[in-house]
């Protein structure tokens, strides 16, 4: 299928898993969502089926890799596009010691060609796209250097897409944490690598809030990806598709969205699946709206108890009804 990544869900390890992504696809038809990063090496030799299976909603899906040797790497590709994911994505961006231990991650914006290579050879394995996901550098490396070095060997590697989360990581001295907001944001920098580059796309990420910023960025670069705004404020992604995607359509109605999970949390559960994962990434829907306190107590309170299912759902949802967070056509009240 063709993908659109004008606007993106970001891949956010323990945050962006298959429950997760169905819930968000029931807000947004358009967004393009990512899975977590899974390591190459836990693709081929782990439990596939659990790491890498999804619902056939969730597409437009990209599967995010991490690993730094590009044989490992053009056979999780291939395993990848054979479940059937429209995209391959590698990171060079995550900063936790996990990825540190094993060189890969945003390690690899010190070794340009290495992720050259990497990404020829996945493009040689698959027939479907495969981006990349950066930092503007590492540590004490120059930004402006170090970002050209690296576009410029993923483009000649044959990369479709190049997304640039607008800080720098800090391997030594912050926590993966920290990286996240400390590191300054710099999106100028975002913005002469697009100009630099007309003939790539380039995306953006980082510290982005809301659709008014996303569409502000759309001006300067190619598309927009969100994490954890999109996570904890999950509602917002009611409007993308008529916002950013212009479709003459009405905002995703937040009760539905609610109301789809139901019998999709039922044949989680029969398949073993547990309610508190199934609830965790639906906490923030009505974030800074009547009945959102106790929206979130039910679901986190009664979902871990024994034997919870869907109808604890049904019951936060009539909470936030009560509260007056819902208009009587289901949308959030004004």
């Amino acid at each position: 299928m063709s993908v659109s990544r004008r606007f993106a869900i970001a891949p956010m390890m323990d945050w962006t898993d298959r429950h997760c992504r169905y819930f968000h696809r029931g807000l947004t038809k358009r967004a393009l969502l990512y899975s977590e990063m899974l390591t190459a090496e836990a693709v081929i030799h782990g439990a596939r089926e659990r790491l890498l299976g999804f619902d056939p909603s969730e597409h437009p899906l990209a599967l995010q890799l991490g690993g730094s040797e590009p044989d490992r790497l053009a056979e999780a590709a291939r395993i990848g596009a054979s479940f059937g994911y429209d995209e391959i994505n590698l990171n060079v961006g995550c900063p936790s010691d996990r990825v540190q231990s094993g060189t890969f991650g945003a390690c690899l914006m010190r070794e340009p060609e290495l992720v050259g290579r990497c990404v020829a050879a996945m493009k040689a394995a698959v027939d479907i796209p495969v981006t990349v996901k950066c930092r503007l550098g590492v540590d004490e490396q120059e930004t402006g250097p170090a970002l050209d070095r690296l576009a410029d060997e993923a483009h000649a590697a044959g990369a479709d897409a190049l997304w640039v989360h607008a800080r720098k990581a800090w391997l030594q001295g912050l926590s993966p944490k920290e990286n996240r907001d400390v590191p300054p944001l710099d999106y100028d920098r975002v913005y002469r690598l697009k100009q630099r580059l007309p003939g790539i796309f380039v995306g953006i990420n980082g510290g982005i809030v809301g659709l008014d910023e996303v569409r502000m960025h759309l001006e300067k670069v190619d598309g927009v990806m969100l994490g954890r705004a999109a996570y904890h404020d999950p509602g917002l992604l009611a409007a993308v598709d008529r916002k950013i995607y212009g479709e003459p359509v009405p905002d995703a109605d937040l009760r539905h969205a609610a109301l789809r999970m139901l019998p999709y949390a039922e044949a989680q559960l029969a398949a073993g699946g547990r309610m508190p994962a199934l609830v965790k990434p639906m906490l923030g829907l009505f974030a800074g709206r009547p009945g959102a306190r106790a929206w979130r107590r039910i679901l986190t309170v009664e979902g871990v108890r024994e034997g919870a299912g869907p109808e604890v759902i049904e019951k936060a949802l009539f909470a936030v009804a009560e509260a007056g967070g819902l208009a009587e056509d289901g949308r959030v009240a004004a």
